[in-house]
C-alpha cells in the first residue's frame, strides 16, 4: 500500500508549533517582523504573496507589504532593501520573484542582509549550507527533509537521486540529503541514460520543471517520491514532474500534486522568520 505524504497536515502541524513558539516571544515582548516587496502584479506572484501574508497573520507574524509598480528601477528596489536591512524592527525580507526584466534579481538578492535573507538565497547561507554551519536554507528542500523526517522515512544510508540542479532546489537538497547521510546523485538535463539513474534511487526527488516527465519505467519498485514541480496541464488541472496515475502504484511513498511540496514552503519560510530571532540575537 502506497504512503500518499500528506504535506497540508504536515505544514499545518509546522505552523501551530511556530504559532505557540511566537506566543512565547511575543510575551518576551518580542515581535516578529517580515517584509514582503513585490515588483509588478503578476497574478501568480500576487497568489503566492498573499498565501505568505495570510500564513504571518495565523502564526503572529507582523508583516510588511511593499507593492512597487512594475517600471520600478534597480536602484529604486536596492534602496528599499537597504532601508529594510537598517530597520532593528524587521526580522525577515523576501523579495518576490520573478522579478521585472530590467532588475538584476542576482544583485538584490545579494542586497539583502544575510541575518534577514528568509529565502536561504544569500551566497553566505547557501555558503553555510555547503559548510554544514547555522544559516537559513532555502524553503522548499527544507521542507522535503520535513515531509521525510516526519512521514517516519529515515534519508540515513539510502540511495537519493535528485533530478535537477536549480540553486533554488536542486543543489540545495542534494546538500540537505547529504546532511541527513544520503548517498546523493545529482542529475540533469545533460545525464546520460537517466532512466537507469533514476532507478537506483531509494529516494528520489524531482524538480526538473517538466510536466508529467517521471513515469513508471523511470522509478524502482518500492521507492519514496517527492515531486516539487507545479504546472496546468491541457485540462488547467495543477500536476508535477511526475506522472502520478502511473508512477504512485510502484512508490513505497509519494508525495501529491497539490497538497504535497506545496504547503511546506510557506511552513518553511514561517520556520525561517522565527528562526531569524534567535540568528539575530547572536
Amino acid at each position: 500500500m502506497t504512503q500518499i505524504i500528506d504535506g497540508k497536515q504536515i505544514s499545518a502541524e509546522i505552523k501551530d508549533e511556530l504559532k505557540e513558539q511566537v506566543a512565547v516571544y511575543r510575551a518576551q515582548g518580542k515581535e516578529i517582523c517580515l517584509a514582503v516587496i513585490q515588483v509588478g502584479d503578476d497574478p501568480a506572484s500576487s497568489v503566492y504573496v498573499r498565501n505568505k501574508k495570510k500564513a504571518c497573520e495565523y502564526i503572529g507574524i507582523r508583516s510588511l507589504s511593499y507593492e512597487l509598480p512594475s517600471q520600478t528601477t534597480e536602484q529604486e528596489l536596492l534602496s528599499l532593501v537597504e532601508e529594510l536591512n537598517a530597520r532593528a524592527d524587521v526580522n525577515g525580507i523576501l523579495v518576490q520573484l520573478p522579478l521585472p526584466g530590467q532588475i538584476n534579481e542576482e544583485k538584490v538578492l545579494n542586497a539583502i542582509s544575510p541575518l534577514k535573507d528568509v529565502d536561504g538565497f544569500h551566497p553566505m547561507n547557501v555558503g553555510a549550507l555547503c559548510i554544514g554551519k547555522k544559516g537559513f536554507v532555502s524553503c522548499t528542500p527544507a521542507g522535503v527533509i520535513q515531509l521525510l523526517k516526519r512521514s517516519g522515512i529515515s534519508v540515513s544510508g539510502k540511495e537519493c537521486v535528485v533530478v535537477g540542479r536549480s540553486n533554488i532546489v536542486g543543489k540545495p537538497m542534494a546538500l540537505l540529503l547529504l546532511r541527513e547521510n544520503g548517498t546523493v546523485t545529482v542529475a540533469h538535463s545533460r545525464t546520460e541514460d537517466l532512466k537507469a539513474v533514476t532507478r537506483r534511487a531509494d529516494i528520489l526527488v524531482v524538480a526538473v520543471g517538466k510536466p508529467l516527465m517521471i513515469t513508471a519505467d523511470y522509478v524502482k519498485e518500492g521507492a519514496v517520491v517527492v515531486d516539487v514541480g507545479i504546472h496546468r496541464d491541457d485540462n488547467n488541472k495543477l500536476c508535477g514532474d511526475v506522472d502520478y496515475g502511473s508512477v504512485a502504484p510502484h512508490c513505497s511513498a509519494i508525495t501529491p500534486v497539490p497538497g504535497g511540496v506545496g504547503p511546506m514552503t510557506i511552513a518553511m519560510l514561517m520556520k525561517n522568520c522565527v528562526d531569524s530571532v534567535l540568528l539575530q540575537e547572536r
